[in-house]
């Protein structure tokens, strides 16, 4: 083992990456708390903003201090990518199953680009760069125009989904538990936490299924409009028979994923 890469398996086990990590959630709870009052307005006709991660911080752009919390907001998923990407480079080696151990890398390896784009956005609308606007519909069309690419939006499709039932399947079985300490699932603050990420990370698959939904549908129809992202697969909720009762409890299920993420803060277990 060279030096750097002792230093850099040092710093992925260091106290301060422990508290990196839990400004990064805190970042993270505050996003999806956003995230879920936009959706809650968007469920009584009341939304200024797209329901989504850039929206949230469009929105919270302006609001008083807004930039500063902004650049906060990207900060906090700096600290989270580096945290994943250590963990992709030197995590899990106590994992006696190499196919198991590499496929949790290759997990914090997607959590760590997903922290990336929420940090790029905010980096983009704290310089004004970003207009707080998605532009699904139109990548979706670039990939549409390559060789295979009606396939390869479906395989798209088909891996949001993937992803979005084992966010409800972590949910319903509680696995999220192991990410908090023993005094965070203890007591009645421990069952509310637990409450909290049950609903959380249940709403939150169920939204990510329907963005793949739709991302599966635009390939079937090869019409790139009808995909779509966070914002336009809540639109398609609210459109449903009861939709206004159905979003609205998703609005609240994301912001009890942003309470579930303080939470996890608090009692970091990793």
């Amino acid at each position: 083992m060279n030096a750097s890469t002792s230093a850099a398996e040092q710093a992925h086990h260091s106290d301060w990456m422990d508290h990196a990590i839990r400004a990064g959630l805190v970042a993270y709870g505050v996003v999806h708390l956003l995230v879920g009052w936009l959706a809650l307005q968007l469920a009584f006709g009341e939304k200024e903003d797209s329901a989504s991660n850039s929206g949230a911080l469009h929105y919270l752009a302006q609001q008083p201090m807004g930039g500063v919390l902004v650049w906060m907001i990207a900060v906090g998923m700096l600290f989270l990518v580096v945290w994943r990407l250590l963990e992709f480079g030197f995590g899990f080696r106590d994992e006696s199953d190499d196919a198991k151990r590499w496929r949790k890398r290759a997990t914090s390896l997607g959590k760590a680009v997903i922290y990336g784009a929420i940090g790029w956005s905010a980096v983009q609308t704290a310089t004004g760069s970003g207009g707080g606007k998605g532009g699904t519909d139109s990548t979706t069309a670039k990939i549409m125009n390559l060789p295979g690419g009606q396939l390869l939006v479906g395989a798209i499709g088909l891996a949001i989904i993937g992803y979005g039932i084992s966010l409800v399947v972590r949910g319903w079985t509680e696995k999220f538990r192991e990410h908090l300490d023993a005094q965070g699932q203890a007591g009645q603050d421990g069952s509310a936490y637990v409450l909290m990420g049950k609903i959380g990370y249940i709403a939150k698959g169920i939204a990510i299924i329907i963005v793949g939904g739709l991302f599966g549908y635009a390939a079937i129809t090869h019409e790139a409009k009808k995909s779509g992202g966070l914002d336009q697969a809540l639109q398609t909720v609210l459109e449903q028979p009861f939709g206004q009762a159905m979003l609205t409890a998703i609005a609240f299920g994301i912001a009890a994923y942003g309470v579930f993420c303080f939470a996890r803060a608090k009692h970091l277990s990793r």
